[in-house]
């Protein structure tokens, strides 16, 4: 058991963080959700693929959207369009991709912290609801940036700041350095966030304990595992109340969270195709016995239905098996 409980975050992440898995992920623990990162060259040109990524239902509050762009015209004009509809909007200055940061966006510029600071100034002058900020710790050549960057958006009047603990030029190699997240806690009143290698409630407690962090971001931990977000409350005693599956162990646990994300996808999608859906099958099944050769049928299917149940199958057939030893 560790002390005093604290927020627990899915992060956004490209093709993961869909609406209907964030709602998932609320129900199994998770505190706040954050949309896909999102242009906002789309979002401001009214690009109805980009408005997909940040469509949002009343079973999902507060409705944090998280968008990112190297414009400043556009940022703000993002934010003015978001905020009728958004609780918390979140800046990304943390994304590694290349092609986000070839057009100079995401953590390419965290060699600029005056860039970031004029850029997030000009988003808080329009701003009606609160800004939070995700960054890296930098760009990992020359110095790194992000406790500079968050005493000075400290001083703008941001909401939050979630840092992750590596380089622009790790991308999501190595481990996570959360001393030096430890070291923008210690530098900074606002809440800081921690994100990188939280895996499990043994991660979960050491970080915190380095970092001393206000809350916890879960990323690659949280793929095919929103029951994540149960177990860490549930090992570290913040929590007595049974989860949403019958049996409390892992295999029942994919299970239910599979077919309960096929609800809530049928629930918020209607009959539209969910473009994910696919994704979420590779990542629930990942690692499990005879995963592969499953995974080779659904190149056959047509049907999101037909897929969902292909999958439900395996992880009842798994579970069966699982029994008779």
């Amino acid at each position: 058991m560790t002390g005093a409980s604290v927020p627990l975050f899915l992060a956004p992440m490209a093709g993961v963080s869909d609406l209907a898995y964030r709602i998932l992920a609320r129900e199994c623990g998770a505190d706040f959700t954050v949309t896909e990162f999102t242009a906002a060259a789309g979002l401001s040109r009214h690009a109805s693929h980009s408005w997909l990524k940040v469509e949002s239902h009343p079973l999902e509050k507060p409705f944090i959207p998280q968008i990112f762009g190297g414009v400043t015209e556009e940022m703000v004009k993002t934010v003015k369009l978001l905020q009728k509809k958004a609780d918390i909007i979140d800046i990304n200055f943390g994304c590694p991709a290349p092609k986000v940061c070839r057009n100079d966006a995401g953590a390419a510029l965290l060699r600029d912290p005056d860039r970031i600071v004029k850029m997030v100034r000009a988003c808080l002058d329009v701003a009606e609801v609160p800004i939070s900020v995700k960054v890296r710790l930098g760009t990992g050549s020359g110095p790194n940036t992000a406790l500079e960057v968050a005493q000075r958006l400290e001083k703008e009047g941001i909401h939050r700041i979630c840092v992750h603990g590596r380089t622009l030029k790790q991308r999501y190699s190595g481990y996570a350095d959360w001393e030096q997240i430890r070291e923008i806690v210690d530098g900074v009143e606002i809440p800081v966030i921690a994100n990188g290698d939280v895996v499990d409630s043994a991660s979960a407690k050491s970080c915190m304990d380095s970092t001393k962090s206000a809350g916890l971001m879960i990323g690659r931990g949280a793929i095919g595992m929103p029951n994540i977000f149960y177990e860490i409350k549930r090992d570290l005693g913040w929590i007595k109340s049974p989860p949403p599956w019958k049996e409390d162990n892992s295999a029942t646990a994919r299970l239910w969270c599979w077919n309960r994300y096929l609800e809530i996808s049928k629930e918020v999608y209607g009959e539209k195709m969910n473009k994910n859906i696919k994704r979420h099958a590779i990542s629930f099944t990942k690692g499990l016995s005879g995963a592969s050769a499953m995974r080779v049928k659904l190149h056959s299917v047509t049907t999101q239905e037909e897929l969902g149940k292909k999958v439900s199958n395996y992880l009842e057939n798994l579970i069966h098996e699982e029994l008779k030893v």
